[in-house]
């Protein structure tokens, strides 16, 4: 049987072009008078989607509308489509139309006889996609009867070339090897291999000698793999790419080479999606896109747990993605879910399973339908609880029924803010709107002030959410910032090791630049608790170290005590080591616990950053229990704590030169 044959002019565009797109429908079979057609474009609405075009001929611009081979017009009415934002747009036709003849749908320049106003037209999604898909219904009863649809297909290519992105390891060891893949990205953040001709980027580094420069030409893929590049001196690089043709520098994040190092840095998203991809209706592409596009090292699902939006089926289908695309060295995924409970008590939840074949615990289900009761069902290796947006009003926690065996980490930031402190306290990403029926802050969940009660926890960054509970903020007036990352510092790139860094609060939370960090205290790093029993030292002096590398200048990094800034550093470079002696006799400083009397007193230290494009991060807080010599303890000298870092050899310090920083 013959078929309708259905094609695109043109063929291929670039994405975020705008121009008037046409296509074409030759039917196989006569159809009458009356005949409905139904043309649906694919779009959501947002401004990475395709241009929702208008159907009022009368505008002068961004029209929809029909014609047939004799040049008569159709116009096209806008009928609601359920399961998306934008319309689709029905044809009636006003007369018979032959086998083997055509209708046309157009797409941009509105009909006129004159050459058409410039940018007159209808703009092109954003993201680069092979065989994009349009689909036109047709019923030749014209009562909406609607069969398969009828799909045309073109493909949308990378615009021209706009920045190079350099995808490196953060930790690097001395004189090991290590690839870097370079990006040739559009202003879209598309692959694109559309550059002048004579482009040609030199590739360069901090002590790299001139006539070692690399000269990379723009290939036909859009990328490129750099093999083989080392470090020969301890310190912190950024790999430079300058473009001779337009005279601009593109910078990798910071790469942190070690003379010796055992743990490696890892990024990636555990609670969020993108624009860009749906992680519930395909969480395929969107596993690609984190995957490949963004070159995160791992990424946990998030859908919320209720059935309404997770039925089973589509349950099943993430479940079996997560563990498909679980590759050890390359890409680590994890399977979890969003719980929303009562607040102040519970607040919400991000689960995050360690294992895969994990059905989700329903709330309707007697057996999870209260925090406690989740919680037996399951043991702390099974599941890691992540309190979110703990300052949201509505969705608060208090952290009064903390459990400090599953909650080990939780969410300082997201896209919709930071739960740090309140605005008053010099938070500069605040829980804010300016709609009433918006979210604002709510003092109850503050981060600092659960951590000056005793609750010890590390601290992650949440992404993009614009589900569940999040969706009114979305559509409405909320204040929207960028989505975070969280930093995991692992020894290996395995489901089970960054669990386990989880676990051990071996991580940190940026806004989302690739902010490296670390913190030690005696050579403890962050995370971790030590006492004046083992180490009885630390009543006199506890000696702090670390380092920061940012994305741009550093503006400050705050060691902060107790929720307390007691020493900023500032330097005019965009990395920057630091150590501190912390003279203050410890039992001057050290925090009862208000609720547990019989808990030592204790201070906790960790670290915020700040750039000066105004990107943020904190790493996971260091514990100090004030508590008796231990009877060995006793038997030994004191002696001063010792100035080393876990992640540096100690001869390290010799091959260094010392900076000095105000």
């Amino acid at each position: 049987m013959r078929r309708s044959i259905t094609y695109c002019e043109p063929s291929n565009i670039l994405a975020g072009d705008i121009g008037t797109w046409s296509f074409v429908y030759t039917s196989s079979v006569s159809l009458p008078k009356g005949t409905r057609m139904k043309f649906d474009l694919g779009t959501q609405g947002r401004d990475i989607d395709w241009e929702v075009p208008s159907s009022n001929l009368k505008k002068k611009n961004n029209v929809i509308f029909g014609y047939l081979d004799n040049g008569k017009i159709v116009q096209a009415t806008e009928v609601e489509n359920p399961t998306r934002y934008a319309s689709d747009y029905e044809f009636v036709l006003p007369q018979a139309l032959e086998a083997g003849k055509n209708f046309t749908i157009v797409i941009g320049s509105p009909p006129t006889k004159g050459k058409p106003a410039k940018g007159s037209g209808n703009r092109a999604q954003c993201n680069a996609q092979r065989r994009r898909t349009f689909l036109l219904y047709i019923d030749p009863t014209g009562k909406r009867n609607y069969d398969e649809p009828e799909a045309f297909t073109l493909d949308i290519r990378g615009s021209a070339l706009h920045s190079i992105r350099i995808l490196a390891p953060s930790f690097v060891v001395r004189n090991k090897r290590f690839d870097v893949v370079v990006r040739f990205e559009d202003e879209y953040g598309n692959l694109t291999s559309n550059a002048e001709e004579e482009t040609l980027i030199e590739l360069s580094h901090e002590n790299l000698r001139d006539n070692l420069k690399w000269k990379l030409f723009v290939p036909e893929t859009g990328f490129i793999n750099l093999p083989n590049l080392y470090f020969n001196e301890v310190g912190t690089y950024t790999i430079q790419l300058y473009n001779t043709n337009t005279d601009e520098y593109f910078r990798s994040s910071p790469i942190k080479c070690f003379a010796d190092n055992t743990r490696h840095l890892f990024w990636g998203v555990l609670h969020g999606e993108s624009e860009r991809v749906d992680s519930t209706e395909n969480i395929e592409s969107c596993l690609r896109h984190f995957r490949d596009d963004r070159a995160m090292n791992f990424f946990g699902s998030s859908p919320f747990e209720n059935a309404e939006e997770t039925p089973n089926e589509t349950w099943k289908i993430i479940s079996q993605n997560i563990a498909e695309f679980d590759e050890m060295d390359r890409f680590t995924t994890f399977s979890g879910f969003q719980w929303a409970g009562t607040s102040p008590q519970e607040g919400l939840r991000l689960m995050i399973f360690t294992k895969d074949s994990k059905q989700i615990p329903r709330k309707k289900d007697p057996k999870y339908s209260s925090l406690s009761k989740l919680y037996k069902n399951f043991s702390p290796k099974e599941l890691i609880s992540i309190p979110c947006f703990t300052m949201g009003k509505g969705y608060a926690y208090d952290f009064k029924d903390f459990n400090p065996v599953y909650e080990r980490v939780v969410e300082i930031y997201n896209s919709w803010g930071s739960s740090e402190c309140s605005q008053k306290e010099g938070n500069p990403w605040p829980i804010a709107s300016n709609d009433k029926k918006g979210v604002q802050e709510d003092p109850k969940g503050s981060v600092l002030q659960a951590l000056l009660k005793n609750r010890r926890f590390g601290f992650v960054a949440g992404g993009l959410d614009d589900r569940g509970v999040y969706a009114d903020l979305y559509e409405g007036d909320q204040e929207q910032y960028n989505p975070g990352l969280t930093a995991i510092i692992a020894p290996e790139h395995t489901r089970a090791s960054l669990a386990e860094a989880l676990y051990n609060r071996s991580c940190y939370a940026t806004t989302g630049e690739r902010i490296i960090l670390g913190l030690y205290l005696a050579g403890s790093p962050m995370g971790s608790e030590v006492n004046t029993a083992n180490k009885p030292g630390l009543m006199i002096n506890r000696h702090l170290s670390g380092f920061v590398a940012g994305t741009d200048q550093l503006k400050k990094v705050e060691l902060i005590r107790n929720g307390k800034v007691i020493k900023s550093f500032t330097t005019n470079s965009y990395h920057l080591d630091f150590e501190y002696d912390d003279m203050t006799p410890l039992e001057k400083i050290a925090i009862p616990d208000p609720e547990n009397k019989k808990a030592p007193p204790f201070i906790f230290y960790y670290l915020r950053v700040m750039q000066k494009d105004g990107h943020m991060a904190w790493c996971s807080p260091i514990w100090v229990d004030l508590l008796p010599p231990s009877k060995e303890a006793t038997r030994r000298p004191l002696r001063p704590a010792a100035k080393a870092a876990p992640l540096i050899e100690e001869d390290e310090e010799e091959e260094e030169d010392e900076e000095e920083f105000e």
